[in-house]
């Protein structure tokens, strides 16, 4: 394989999205304690329930009941 075909396909890889789902699927665990269940991934908080109960209060959240 020459340069120029590794080069093509690294760019059809980031047409198709490829490389935007491998990116993605290294965010699915917590980035705290590492847990890959539970995780919050609203606001791209990327935390597990355990350790977002533990910290909410410091990044701002206000728990209402």
């Amino acid at each position: 394989m020459s340069e120029s075909e590794s080069e093509e396909d690294t760019d059809a890889a980031y047409d198709t999205g490829e490389q935007a789902a491998k990116r993605t699927e290294q965010l699915r665990e917590c980035q705290r304690c590492g847990r890959e269940q539970g995780l919050v991934g609203k606001y791209d908080i990327w935390l597990c329930r355990q350790c977002f109960r533990e910290v909410s209060r410091s990044m701002g959240f206000n728990k209402y009941s």
